[in-house]
């Protein structure tokens, strides 16, 4: 038997989960401005380079911005943030998300999917069904609530392909372990059942091309989890 390599933290990694902590508990506010390089490096007992390495990543992060001579303040994530910043507020909330950004993002998905089924019912031949229905017995077949989240996303991703459109499958993947958590935390509370039933009809409304039913069947499920009916939504804020 292998066993995995184990590894800490480097210091860097450090400083930016702290300054990362302090930004999304509320303690730093948008607009805020953090110490000198030097002294944040004193205070923290870091290098400098450790401090500036560490504020290029929260820059890129979105978490604050550097500005030239003036020094760097805290930005307004949610208008400057990105997939990781998702990633890290995932982490930092220990595995959810807070209900307004889940809800967010399953309204998102709402839009990207509802338009990838329009494009592939149009185009859908019989090969693309054979692969659909592949992926669907795979997911049915899941036996752990990670396992049936990873293969339930593929079945999504799938649709995304098949619609033709050369962007919505990449931005789809982009929110690939977002999606994921999301489902495996639906299947740890409520099991696949359901989930698997509305599958299938999805799949026989697009191979009878039936595009409104197809949207209005999976529009049906997802507003389920959106207005809370099936929440995957944590219990306290």
């Amino acid at each position: 038997m292998e066993f995995s390599r184990l590894s800490s933290p480097s210091l860097k990694e450090l400083f930016v989960q702290e300054i990362e902590g302090l930004i999304l508990s509320g303690q730093l506010s948008p607009g805020d401005k953090l110490p000198p390089e030097r002294e944040l490096a004193t205070r923290m007992s870091v290098s400098r380079g450790v401090v500036n390495a560490g504020m290029l990543e929260l820059a890129r992060k979105g978490f604050v911005e550097i500005l030239p001579r003036a020094g760097v303040v805290v930005s307004d994530y949610n208008r400057t943030g990105t997939i990781e910043t998702l990633m890290d507020i995932l982490k930092y909330n220990g595995g959810t998300m807070p209900r307004k950004e889940m809800k967010s993002l399953l309204e998102i998905r709402l839009v990207i999917e509802n338009l990838a089924i329009r494009l592939a019912v149009q185009e859908i031949t019989a090969e693309d069904l054979e692969t659909l229905y592949k992926l669907y017995e795979s997911f049915r077949e899941g036996d752990t609530p990670r396992v049936l989240a990873e293969r339930i996303f593929s079945f999504h991703h799938e649709l995304c392909i098949l619609s033709g459109n050369t962007i919505l499958p990449i931005v789809f993947f982009s929110f690939r372990e977002l999606a994921v958590s999301f489902w495996e935390r639906y299947f740890i509370l409520y099991g696949k059942e359901e989930l698997v039933k509305n599958t299938a009809e999805l799949y026989g409304c697009i191979k009878e091309r039936d595009t409104e039913k197809a949207v209005k069947t999976f529009e049906s499920s997802l507003f389920k989890t959106i207005e809370g009916d099936v929440s995957i939504y944590p219990e306290k804020e």
